[in-house]
């Protein structure tokens, strides 16, 4: 029992040390603004689509298309805190060419655009996540 006492104020007594200071991403040496788009943002609902028939076709010799986006709805705002890179969250229903609805969850991140420029988006699917990035069902693309 003394051991067990002895371990946990060790615990405690080194746990403020382990503590760090947070600095938001828009106070760093390169700074985040911390401005990305909505989630029902054209370009960002465009660059999905376009993203999703690419893959599709290119990967899965797949002609399958994301025709329509629904109830698209923020999720969360930098759910890990202000010393990480801006994120919003979003969630909502796709129609897809087989006449299927969807679920679809996807993320906006800034500077994350391609090669560093822009903002950039990461989705997935429910049912075309072959490839099981995001699996348990598109799970691991939510916060």
């Amino acid at each position: 029992m003394r051991w067990l006492a002895v371990l946990i104020l060790g615990a405690l007594s080194v746990a403020p040390a382990l503590a760090r200071e947070i600095d938001p991403a828009e106070r760093r040496e390169v700074p985040y603004d911390a401005s990305l788009p909505a989630c029902s943002d054209a370009g960002v609902l465009g660059n999905i689509q376009n993203r999703f028939s690419s893959s599709e076709w290119r990967f899965w010799n797949s002609g399958a298309e994301i025709l329509a986006f629904e109830r698209v709805q923020e999720v969360a705002w930098r759910p890990w805190g202000l010393d990480y890179i801006p994120r919003r969250f979003c969630s909502g229903t796709v129609l897809t060419s087989d006449g299927l609805k969807r679920r679809i969850d996807y993320s906006i991140r800034e500077d994350l655009g391609f090669i560093g420029v822009g903002w950039g988006t990461e989705f997935c699917v429910a049912g075309f996540d072959r490839h099981y990035a995001y699996a348990p069902a598109c799970r691991q693309a939510r916060p």
